[in-house]
Protein backbone atom coordinates (compact mmCIF):
# COMPACT_ATOMS: atom_id res chain seq x y z
CA UNK A 1 0.00 0.00 0.00
CA UNK A 2 2.93 2.36 0.55
CA UNK A 3 3.62 2.46 -3.20
CA UNK A 4 -0.03 3.24 -3.95
CA UNK A 5 -0.03 5.94 -1.28
CA UNK A 6 3.03 7.57 -2.83
CA UNK A 7 1.27 7.70 -6.21
CA UNK A 8 -1.46 9.88 -4.69
CA UNK A 9 0.87 12.06 -2.65
CA UNK A 10 3.27 12.70 -5.53
CA UNK A 11 0.42 13.39 -7.97
CA UNK A 12 -1.19 15.87 -5.59
CA UNK A 13 2.01 17.86 -5.11
CA UNK A 14 2.73 17.87 -8.85
CA UNK A 15 -0.74 19.34 -9.46
CA UNK A 16 -0.13 22.20 -7.06
CA UNK A 17 -1.26 20.89 -3.66
CA UNK A 18 0.70 22.11 -0.65
CA UNK A 19 -0.46 19.20 1.50
CA UNK A 20 -1.99 15.80 0.76
CA UNK A 21 -3.00 12.65 2.63
CA UNK A 22 -4.60 9.36 1.71
CA UNK A 23 -6.52 6.84 3.84
CA UNK A 24 -7.11 3.22 2.86
CA UNK A 25 -9.92 1.80 5.02
CA UNK A 26 -11.61 -1.61 5.25
CA UNK A 27 -14.62 -1.96 7.58
CA UNK A 28 -16.11 -5.35 8.38
CA UNK A 29 -19.23 -5.61 10.56
CA UNK A 30 -21.41 -8.47 11.78
CA UNK A 31 -24.84 -7.96 13.34
CA UNK A 32 -27.22 -10.43 15.00
CA UNK A 33 -30.70 -9.37 16.16
CA UNK A 34 -33.45 -11.42 17.74
CA UNK A 35 -37.06 -10.44 18.46
CA UNK A 36 -39.75 -12.44 20.25
CA UNK A 37 -37.95 -15.75 20.01
CA UNK A 38 -36.76 -15.62 16.40
CA UNK A 39 -33.74 -14.28 14.57
CA UNK A 40 -34.97 -11.00 13.11
CA UNK A 41 -31.85 -10.16 11.13
CA UNK A 42 -28.36 -11.46 10.47
CA UNK A 43 -25.82 -9.52 8.43
CA UNK A 44 -22.16 -9.53 7.51
CA UNK A 45 -20.96 -6.43 5.65
CA UNK A 46 -17.63 -5.30 4.30
CA UNK A 47 -16.73 -1.89 2.86
CA UNK A 48 -13.33 -0.98 1.42
CA UNK A 49 -11.88 1.99 -0.41
CA UNK A 50 -9.67 5.05 -0.12
CA UNK A 51 -10.02 8.80 0.26
CA UNK A 52 -7.61 11.54 -0.82
CA UNK A 53 -7.58 14.91 0.95
CA UNK A 54 -5.51 17.87 -0.23
CA UNK A 55 -4.89 21.55 0.41
CA UNK A 56 -4.44 23.61 -2.76
CA UNK A 57 -4.62 27.40 -3.06
CA UNK A 58 -5.39 27.46 0.66
CA UNK A 59 -8.56 25.34 0.46
CA UNK A 60 -9.54 21.72 1.09
CA UNK A 61 -10.39 19.22 -1.60
CA UNK A 62 -11.50 15.62 -1.09
CA UNK A 63 -12.42 12.70 -3.31
CA UNK A 64 -12.70 8.94 -2.84
CA UNK A 65 -13.30 5.61 -4.56
CA UNK A 66 -13.84 1.94 -3.81
CA UNK A 67 -11.62 0.91 -6.75
CA UNK A 68 -8.04 0.68 -5.48
CA UNK A 69 -5.93 0.80 -8.63
CA UNK A 70 -3.11 3.06 -9.81
CA UNK A 71 -5.20 4.75 -12.49
CA UNK A 72 -8.13 5.32 -10.11
CA UNK A 73 -5.85 6.76 -7.45
CA UNK A 74 -4.44 9.19 -10.03
CA UNK A 75 -7.96 10.16 -11.15
CA UNK A 76 -9.28 10.66 -7.63
CA UNK A 77 -6.22 12.71 -6.63
CA UNK A 78 -6.63 14.99 -9.63
CA UNK A 79 -10.30 15.44 -8.72
CA UNK A 80 -9.44 16.32 -5.10
CA UNK A 81 -6.97 18.98 -6.27
CA UNK A 82 -9.50 20.42 -8.72
CA UNK A 83 -12.13 20.60 -5.97
CA UNK A 84 -9.67 22.40 -3.68
CA UNK A 85 -8.82 24.99 -6.31
CA UNK A 86 -12.49 25.59 -7.03
CA UNK A 87 -13.22 25.93 -3.30
CA UNK A 88 -10.44 28.49 -2.91
CA UNK A 89 -12.62 31.11 -4.56
CA UNK A 90 -15.09 31.05 -1.67
CA UNK A 91 -13.13 30.08 1.44
CA UNK A 92 -13.12 32.54 4.35
CA UNK A 93 -9.49 32.05 5.33
CA UNK A 94 -6.65 29.94 3.93
CA UNK A 95 -6.15 26.56 5.57
CA UNK A 96 -3.21 26.50 7.98
CA UNK A 97 -2.18 23.19 9.55
CA UNK A 98 0.51 24.29 11.98
CA UNK A 99 3.79 22.46 12.29
CA UNK A 100 4.36 19.45 9.98
CA UNK A 101 3.59 16.04 11.45
CA UNK A 102 5.62 12.99 10.43
CA UNK A 103 4.85 9.68 12.18
CA UNK A 104 5.60 6.10 11.19
CA UNK A 105 3.76 3.70 13.50
CA UNK A 106 1.43 0.75 13.98
CA UNK A 107 -1.43 0.32 16.47
CA UNK A 108 -3.87 -2.51 17.26
CA UNK A 109 -6.77 -2.65 19.73
CA UNK A 110 -5.91 -5.07 22.57
CA UNK A 111 -8.06 -8.16 21.94
CA UNK A 112 -8.53 -11.37 23.93
CA UNK A 113 -11.05 -13.10 21.65
CA UNK A 114 -11.04 -11.99 17.98
CA UNK A 115 -14.41 -10.46 17.15
CA UNK A 116 -15.22 -12.80 14.27
CA UNK A 117 -14.05 -16.00 15.97
CA UNK A 118 -17.23 -16.83 17.93
CA UNK A 119 -19.83 -18.92 16.05
CA UNK A 120 -23.07 -17.14 15.14
CA UNK A 121 -25.02 -20.02 16.73
CA UNK A 122 -23.43 -19.22 20.10
CA UNK A 123 -24.37 -15.55 19.82
CA UNK A 124 -27.96 -16.39 18.83
CA UNK A 125 -28.26 -18.79 21.76
CA UNK A 126 -27.18 -16.07 24.20
CA UNK A 127 -29.68 -13.58 22.81
CA UNK A 128 -32.54 -16.09 22.72
CA UNK A 129 -31.89 -16.98 26.35
CA UNK A 130 -32.33 -13.35 27.39
CA UNK A 131 -35.29 -12.98 25.03
CA UNK A 132 -37.09 -15.99 26.54
CA UNK A 133 -36.51 -14.71 30.07
CA UNK A 134 -38.04 -11.33 29.25
CA UNK A 135 -41.07 -12.88 27.52
CA UNK A 136 -41.67 -15.22 30.44
CA UNK A 137 -42.88 -12.20 32.42
CA UNK A 138 -46.61 -11.79 31.86
CA UNK A 139 -47.47 -8.58 30.00
CA UNK A 140 -44.26 -8.31 27.96
CA UNK A 141 -45.33 -8.03 24.32
CA UNK A 142 -41.97 -7.36 22.64
CA UNK A 143 -38.50 -8.57 23.59
CA UNK A 144 -35.43 -7.73 21.55
CA UNK A 145 -31.66 -8.14 21.65
CA UNK A 146 -28.60 -7.64 19.48
CA UNK A 147 -24.89 -8.40 19.27
CA UNK A 148 -22.64 -6.47 16.88
CA UNK A 149 -18.92 -6.67 16.20
CA UNK A 150 -16.71 -4.47 14.04
CA UNK A 151 -13.16 -4.56 12.71
CA UNK A 152 -11.53 -1.63 10.92
CA UNK A 153 -8.19 -1.69 9.11
CA UNK A 154 -6.68 1.71 8.30
CA UNK A 155 -3.58 2.94 6.52
CA UNK A 156 -2.84 6.66 6.62
CA UNK A 157 -0.08 8.37 4.63
CA UNK A 158 0.70 12.06 4.22
CA UNK A 159 2.95 14.29 2.14
CA UNK A 160 4.67 15.27 5.41
CA UNK A 161 6.05 11.75 5.77
CA UNK A 162 3.52 9.96 7.98
CA UNK A 163 2.67 6.30 7.38
CA UNK A 164 0.44 4.71 10.02
CA UNK A 165 -1.24 1.30 10.09
CA UNK A 166 -4.09 0.59 12.55
CA UNK A 167 -6.32 -2.37 13.35
CA UNK A 168 -9.34 -1.41 15.49
CA UNK A 169 -11.91 -3.81 16.96
CA UNK A 170 -15.21 -3.13 18.75
CA UNK A 171 -18.08 -5.18 20.15
CA UNK A 172 -21.48 -4.24 21.53
CA UNK A 173 -24.77 -5.70 22.69
CA UNK A 174 -28.04 -4.88 24.41
CA UNK A 175 -31.54 -6.08 25.25
CA UNK A 176 -34.86 -4.32 25.67
CA UNK A 177 -38.51 -5.16 26.26
CA UNK A 178 -41.90 -3.45 25.96
CA UNK A 179 -44.83 -3.86 28.29
CA UNK A 180 -48.27 -2.90 26.97
CA UNK A 181 -51.22 -1.82 29.11
CA UNK A 182 -54.49 -0.06 28.50
CA UNK A 183 -53.59 2.81 26.22
CA UNK A 184 -49.91 2.89 27.16
CA UNK A 185 -46.62 1.05 26.89
CA UNK A 186 -43.32 1.16 28.73
CA UNK A 187 -39.79 0.21 27.69
CA UNK A 188 -36.90 -1.01 29.79
CA UNK A 189 -33.39 -1.51 28.43
CA UNK A 190 -30.08 -3.00 29.54
CA UNK A 191 -27.21 -2.16 29.83
CA UNK A 192 -28.08 1.08 28.06
CA UNK A 193 -30.66 2.38 25.63
CA UNK A 194 -30.10 3.83 22.13
CA UNK A 195 -27.65 1.30 20.74
CA UNK A 196 -26.68 -0.72 23.81
CA UNK A 197 -23.22 -0.81 25.33
CA UNK A 198 -20.02 -1.09 23.28
CA UNK A 199 -16.31 -1.23 23.99
CA UNK A 200 -13.13 -1.43 21.98
CA UNK A 201 -11.78 -4.96 22.31
CA UNK A 202 -12.67 -8.44 21.19
CA UNK A 203 -15.69 -10.67 21.72
CA UNK A 204 -14.78 -10.87 25.42
CA UNK A 205 -16.79 -7.63 25.73
CA UNK A 206 -20.08 -9.53 25.22
CA UNK A 207 -19.96 -12.07 28.09
CA UNK A 208 -19.00 -9.29 30.51
CA UNK A 209 -22.41 -7.67 29.90
CA UNK A 210 -24.20 -10.76 31.33
CA UNK A 211 -27.37 -10.01 29.35
CA UNK A 212 -29.53 -12.98 30.52
CA UNK A 213 -28.90 -12.16 34.19
CA UNK A 214 -30.63 -8.78 33.80
CA UNK A 215 -33.49 -9.87 31.54
CA UNK A 216 -36.01 -10.69 34.28
CA UNK A 217 -35.32 -7.49 36.22
CA UNK A 218 -35.98 -5.13 33.31
CA UNK A 219 -39.08 -7.09 32.25
CA UNK A 220 -40.55 -6.90 35.76
CA UNK A 221 -39.82 -3.17 35.92
CA UNK A 222 -41.46 -2.57 32.54
CA UNK A 223 -44.66 -4.17 33.88
CA UNK A 224 -44.50 -2.16 37.10
CA UNK A 225 -44.08 1.08 35.14
CA UNK A 226 -47.47 0.59 33.46
CA UNK A 227 -49.29 1.32 36.71
CA UNK A 228 -46.69 3.44 38.46
CA UNK A 229 -47.63 7.08 39.17
CA UNK A 230 -46.21 9.70 36.90
CA UNK A 231 -43.04 11.46 38.08
CA UNK A 232 -43.93 14.51 40.20
CA UNK A 233 -43.30 18.05 39.02
CA UNK A 234 -40.93 19.85 41.40
CA UNK A 235 -37.46 21.27 42.03
CA UNK A 236 -35.47 18.74 44.00
CA UNK A 237 -32.25 16.82 44.52
CA UNK A 238 -31.61 14.56 41.52
CA UNK A 239 -29.39 11.49 41.33
CA UNK A 240 -28.62 10.21 37.82
CA UNK A 241 -27.29 6.76 36.95
CA UNK A 242 -23.92 6.62 35.20
CA UNK A 243 -25.28 5.85 31.73
CA UNK A 244 -27.48 8.96 31.77
CA UNK A 245 -24.61 11.08 33.07
CA UNK A 246 -22.61 9.84 30.07
CA UNK A 247 -25.29 11.08 27.65
CA UNK A 248 -25.51 14.37 29.55
CA UNK A 249 -21.76 14.79 29.09
CA UNK A 250 -22.09 13.94 25.39
CA UNK A 251 -24.78 16.53 24.66
CA UNK A 252 -23.84 19.39 26.99
CA UNK A 253 -20.04 19.01 27.24
CA UNK A 254 -18.77 17.04 24.24
CA UNK A 255 -20.55 18.78 21.37
CA UNK A 256 -20.08 22.38 22.58
CA UNK A 257 -16.30 21.89 22.96
CA UNK A 258 -15.91 20.93 19.27
CA UNK A 259 -13.96 23.91 17.96
CA UNK A 260 -15.35 23.70 14.41
CA UNK A 261 -18.82 24.35 15.88
CA UNK A 262 -17.47 27.35 17.76
CA UNK A 263 -16.02 28.77 14.54
CA UNK A 264 -19.26 28.15 12.62
CA UNK A 265 -17.52 25.66 10.31
CA UNK A 266 -20.02 22.97 11.34
CA UNK A 267 -23.65 23.20 12.41
CA UNK A 268 -25.32 19.99 11.23
CA UNK A 269 -27.41 17.92 13.68
CA UNK A 270 -26.10 19.48 16.89
CA UNK A 271 -25.88 23.16 15.94
CA UNK A 272 -23.02 25.44 16.91
CA UNK A 273 -21.83 26.25 20.45
CA UNK A 274 -22.14 28.77 23.26
CA UNK A 275 -18.44 28.22 24.12
CA UNK A 276 -17.03 31.12 22.10
CA UNK A 277 -13.29 31.71 22.38
CA UNK A 278 -13.43 34.63 24.83
CA UNK A 279 -14.76 32.13 27.41
CA UNK A 280 -11.67 29.92 27.22
CA UNK A 281 -9.98 29.87 30.61
CA UNK A 282 -12.67 32.15 32.09
CA UNK A 283 -16.06 30.42 32.07
CA UNK A 284 -17.11 28.52 35.18
CA UNK A 285 -18.59 25.43 33.51
CA UNK A 286 -19.50 23.54 36.68
CA UNK A 287 -18.89 23.18 40.38
CA UNK A 288 -15.36 22.69 41.68
CA UNK A 289 -15.71 18.89 41.61
CA UNK A 290 -16.40 18.79 37.85
CA UNK A 291 -13.38 17.64 35.81
CA UNK A 292 -13.90 16.61 32.18
CA UNK A 293 -11.18 15.06 30.02
CA UNK A 294 -10.93 14.06 26.35
CA UNK A 295 -9.01 10.80 26.51
CA UNK A 296 -8.41 8.73 23.37
CA UNK A 297 -6.01 6.51 25.34
CA UNK A 298 -8.53 5.17 27.88
CA UNK A 299 -8.68 1.34 27.87
CA UNK A 300 -11.89 -0.13 26.37
CA UNK A 301 -13.41 3.24 25.45
CA UNK A 302 -15.29 3.44 22.17
CA UNK A 303 -13.32 6.60 21.39
CA UNK A 304 -9.96 4.87 21.89
CA UNK A 305 -7.42 4.51 19.08
CA UNK A 306 -3.72 4.95 18.35
CA UNK A 307 -3.81 7.86 15.91
CA UNK A 308 -6.56 10.03 14.50
CA UNK A 309 -7.27 10.43 10.79
CA UNK A 310 -4.70 13.22 10.47
CA UNK A 311 -1.95 11.06 11.96
CA UNK A 312 -2.02 12.76 15.38
CA UNK A 313 -1.20 10.45 18.28
CA UNK A 314 -4.03 9.75 20.72
CA UNK A 315 -3.94 12.20 23.62
CA UNK A 316 -5.47 12.91 27.02
CA UNK A 317 -6.60 16.55 27.17
CA UNK A 318 -8.37 18.37 30.04
CA UNK A 319 -11.47 20.26 28.88
CA UNK A 320 -12.82 21.34 32.27
CA UNK A 321 -10.64 21.52 35.39
CA UNK A 322 -12.17 22.11 38.81
CA UNK A 323 -15.23 23.49 37.05
CA UNK A 324 -13.29 25.90 34.77
CA UNK A 325 -13.49 25.58 30.97
CA UNK A 326 -9.88 25.20 29.74
CA UNK A 327 -9.77 23.60 26.28
CA UNK A 328 -11.51 22.53 23.08
CA UNK A 329 -11.55 19.45 20.89
CA UNK A 330 -9.38 20.35 17.90
CA UNK A 331 -8.02 19.15 14.58
CA UNK A 332 -4.91 20.55 12.92
CA UNK A 333 -6.70 23.40 11.14
CA UNK A 334 -8.74 24.72 14.07
CA UNK A 335 -5.90 24.30 16.57
CA UNK A 336 -3.62 26.40 14.34
CA UNK A 337 -6.13 29.28 14.50
CA UNK A 338 -5.62 29.34 18.28
CA UNK A 339 -1.85 28.88 17.98
CA UNK A 340 -2.07 25.36 19.38
CA UNK A 341 -1.27 21.83 18.24
CA UNK A 342 -4.13 19.44 17.46
CA UNK A 343 -5.23 17.21 20.33
CA UNK A 344 -6.08 14.44 17.87
CA UNK A 345 -9.85 14.39 17.40
CA UNK A 346 -10.12 14.38 13.57
CA UNK A 347 -11.95 11.23 12.47
CA UNK A 348 -14.04 10.03 9.54
CA UNK A 349 -16.58 7.20 9.74
CA UNK A 350 -15.53 5.69 6.39
CA UNK A 351 -13.06 5.90 3.53
CA UNK A 352 -15.53 8.04 1.55
CA UNK A 353 -15.91 10.79 4.18
CA UNK A 354 -13.60 13.67 5.09
CA UNK A 355 -12.34 13.78 8.71
CA UNK A 356 -14.18 16.08 11.12
CA UNK A 357 -13.60 16.99 14.75
CA UNK A 358 -15.24 14.13 16.67
CA UNK A 359 -15.42 13.30 20.34
CA UNK A 360 -13.06 10.61 21.59
CA UNK A 361 -13.77 9.47 25.17
CA UNK A 362 -15.12 12.62 26.83
CA UNK A 363 -14.96 11.60 30.47
CA UNK A 364 -16.38 13.09 33.63
CA UNK A 365 -13.60 12.09 35.98
CA UNK A 366 -14.60 10.13 39.11
CA UNK A 367 -15.03 11.97 42.39
CA UNK A 368 -15.23 11.11 46.07
CA UNK A 369 -18.95 10.37 46.27
CA UNK A 370 -18.61 6.62 46.70
CA UNK A 371 -21.13 4.19 45.24
CA UNK A 372 -24.62 4.83 43.89
CA UNK A 373 -25.98 3.72 47.26
CA UNK A 374 -23.73 6.27 48.96
CA UNK A 375 -25.01 9.08 46.72
CA UNK A 376 -28.63 8.10 47.37
CA UNK A 377 -27.91 7.68 51.06
CA UNK A 378 -27.00 11.38 51.32
CA UNK A 379 -30.48 12.50 50.16
CA UNK A 380 -33.38 13.17 52.52
CA UNK A 381 -35.85 13.94 49.78
CA UNK A 382 -35.23 13.61 46.04
CA UNK A 383 -35.49 11.57 42.83
CA UNK A 384 -33.26 8.91 41.28
CA UNK A 385 -33.50 8.47 37.48
CA UNK A 386 -32.13 5.66 35.31
CA UNK A 387 -31.63 4.87 31.58
CA UNK A 388 -32.25 7.45 28.88
CA UNK A 389 -35.41 7.44 26.76
CA UNK A 390 -35.33 10.82 24.97
CA UNK A 391 -33.32 14.01 24.73
CA UNK A 392 -33.55 17.53 23.35
CA UNK A 393 -31.05 20.38 23.43
CA UNK A 394 -30.92 23.73 21.66
CA UNK A 395 -28.51 24.58 18.84
CA UNK A 396 -26.10 26.37 21.19
CA UNK A 397 -26.01 23.38 23.62
CA UNK A 398 -27.41 25.43 26.50
CA UNK A 399 -31.06 24.55 27.21
CA UNK A 400 -31.85 20.85 27.45
CA UNK A 401 -34.47 18.32 28.46
CA UNK A 402 -33.99 14.59 29.01
CA UNK A 403 -36.59 11.86 29.47
CA UNK A 404 -35.68 8.59 31.18
CA UNK A 405 -37.16 5.12 31.39
CA UNK A 406 -37.63 4.93 35.16
CA UNK A 407 -37.33 6.92 38.37
CA UNK A 408 -37.65 6.25 42.08
CA UNK A 409 -38.50 8.49 44.98
CA UNK A 410 -35.69 8.98 47.51
CA UNK A 411 -36.79 9.34 51.13
CA UNK A 412 -34.35 9.41 54.04
CA UNK A 413 -31.57 7.92 51.94
CA UNK A 414 -33.63 5.01 50.59
CA UNK A 415 -35.34 4.28 47.26
CA UNK A 416 -39.11 4.21 47.47
CA UNK A 417 -41.97 4.71 45.01
CA UNK A 418 -41.31 3.85 41.34
CA UNK A 419 -42.31 6.60 38.89
CA UNK A 420 -43.01 6.44 35.16
CA UNK A 421 -42.14 8.91 32.38
CA UNK A 422 -39.60 10.93 34.40
CA UNK A 423 -37.77 13.90 32.90
CA UNK A 424 -35.54 16.77 33.96
CA UNK A 425 -34.47 20.07 32.43
CA UNK A 426 -31.79 22.69 32.88
CA UNK A 427 -29.14 25.00 31.38
CA UNK A 428 -25.64 23.69 30.89
CA UNK A 429 -23.40 25.82 33.19
CA UNK A 430 -26.04 26.08 35.91
CA UNK A 431 -26.73 22.36 35.77
CA UNK A 432 -23.10 21.32 36.09
CA UNK A 433 -22.67 24.02 38.71
CA UNK A 434 -25.25 22.18 40.82
CA UNK A 435 -23.20 18.95 40.95
CA UNK A 436 -22.86 18.06 44.63
CA UNK A 437 -21.16 14.66 44.50
CA UNK A 438 -19.68 12.40 41.82
CA UNK A 439 -19.32 8.67 42.29
CA UNK A 440 -15.89 7.18 42.92
CA UNK A 441 -13.71 5.10 40.59
CA UNK A 442 -15.45 1.85 41.60
CA UNK A 443 -18.77 3.19 40.25
CA UNK A 444 -17.20 4.69 37.10
CA UNK A 445 -17.38 3.11 33.65
CA UNK A 446 -16.83 4.19 30.04
CA UNK A 447 -20.21 4.17 28.33
CA UNK A 448 -20.75 4.07 24.59
CA UNK A 449 -22.56 6.39 22.20
CA UNK A 450 -22.42 4.34 18.97
CA UNK A 451 -24.59 6.68 16.90
CA UNK A 452 -23.26 10.24 17.15
CA UNK A 453 -24.24 12.09 13.96
CA UNK A 454 -22.37 15.01 12.43
CA UNK A 455 -21.61 16.51 9.04
CA UNK A 456 -23.15 16.70 5.58
CA UNK A 457 -23.24 14.05 4.24
CA UNK A 458 -23.91 12.62 7.69
CA UNK A 459 -21.25 10.62 9.49
CA UNK A 460 -22.18 8.30 12.36
CA UNK A 461 -19.29 8.05 14.80
CA UNK A 462 -18.66 5.74 17.76
CA UNK A 463 -17.63 7.71 20.85
CA UNK A 464 -17.25 7.00 24.56
CA UNK A 465 -17.94 8.75 27.86
CA UNK A 466 -16.54 7.81 31.23
CA UNK A 467 -19.03 8.54 33.99
CA UNK A 468 -20.15 7.59 37.47
CA UNK A 469 -23.51 8.36 39.11
CA UNK A 470 -23.85 12.03 40.11
CA UNK A 471 -25.99 13.90 42.62
CA UNK A 472 -27.29 17.37 41.68
CA UNK A 473 -29.25 19.86 43.78
CA UNK A 474 -32.17 22.15 42.84
CA UNK A 475 -33.02 20.46 39.55
CA UNK A 476 -36.39 20.82 37.81
CA UNK A 477 -37.95 17.34 37.40
CA UNK A 478 -41.33 16.44 35.96
CA UNK A 479 -43.37 13.71 34.29
CA UNK A 480 -45.14 13.58 30.96
CA UNK A 481 -47.97 11.44 29.63
CA UNK A 482 -47.58 9.57 26.34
Amino acid sequence: MRDLANIALDAALLRGATYADIRFVTDKTQNVQVKNGVVESLSLNESAGFGVRVVADGAWGFSSSSLVTRSEIERVTAEAVAIAKASASVHRRPVQLGNPVSVVAKYSTPVEIPVFSVPIEQQIELLLQADATMRSVKGIHVAKGFISVLNTSKIFASSEGSYIEQELSEAGAGIECYAVGEGSFQRRSYPNSEGGQWETGGYEVIPRLVLPEHANRIAEQAIQLLTAPICPNKVTTLVLDASQVALQVHESCGHPTELDRVFGMEASFAGTSFLTTEKLGKLKYGSDIVNITADATAPRGLGTFGYDDEGIKATRTPLVQNGLFVNYLTDRETAAVLGQQSNGTARADSWNRIPLIRMTNINLEPGNGGSLDDLIGGVDDGIYMETNKSWSIDDKRLNFQFGLEAAWEIKNGKLGQLYRNPAYTGMTPQFWGSAQAIGSRDSWNIWAIPNCGKGEPMQGMHVGHGAAPVRFHNIKVFGAEG
